[in-house]
């Protein structure tokens, strides 16, 4: 019995010596959402799109900014030519309700948007959000995911703040819309 108990004890130290010295750094790889992604940016870029992970948070309390650019209602939904490309389609806000947001910004600068939507229920949580970039026209998706279990938000109304990352847009005009379900809201942008 006790050379059993030395084979289990001696295995399990040559199995974890092994482990540790030689175990890759970078997560493993998952097949079916490492494939699904490759094809969703070659994708991407076969239609002339280029994508940015923005920076999404909950703000405390919305952003107050000088000057606000105009805003209208756009079309519902992600624009034709977007949603027949990705592979998978991002869950949107039910509502972009309002949005605070600079008409003008430097290139060199961070481009914060401050966003007021609602969800279609309390079960889902902001997991980020995407800006698509197609010549002139700018996309920005912000993306819910489902909440765990039972738990609940306290209510459906959201607010967000996005931040495209300094040195992202090139100077000139755009077109921005901010895409949800049943309502987006659209403005143009000048970046110097």
């Amino acid at each position: 019995m006790k050379w059993v108990i030395f084979a289990i004890i001696l295995s399990l130290g040559v199995y974890t010596f092994l482990n540790l010295r030689y175990r890759k750094s970078e997560r493993m790889f998952r097949p079916y959402q490492d494939i699904r992604g490759r094809a969703n940016v070659h994708r991407l870029l076969d239609a002339g799109y280029q994508r940015v992970a923005l920076e999404a948070d909950l703000p405390a309390d919305p952003l107050a900014l000088a000057a606000s650019a105009r805003v209208t209602t756009g079309a519902a939904g992600l624009p034709a030519g977007l949603r027949e490309t990705l592979v998978e389609l991002p869950h949107l806000p039910a509502e972009i309700l309002s949005v605070s947001a600079a008409p003008a910004v430097n290139a060199m600068f961070a481009y914060p948007i401050s966003v007021k939507c609602t969800l279609p229920d309390n079960k889902q949580q902001l997991a980020g959000a995407e800006l698509y970039v197609h010549g002139n026209e700018l996309v920005i998706t912000p993306n819910f995911e489902l909440l765990s279990g039972g738990l609940l938000a306290r209510n459906r109304e959201r607010f967000i703040r996005l931040t495209v990352p300094s040195g992202t847009l090139k100077p000139g005009s755009y077109h921005v819309t901010l895409v949800g379900a049943r309502s987006s809201k659209t403005w143009a942008l000048q970046v110097h």
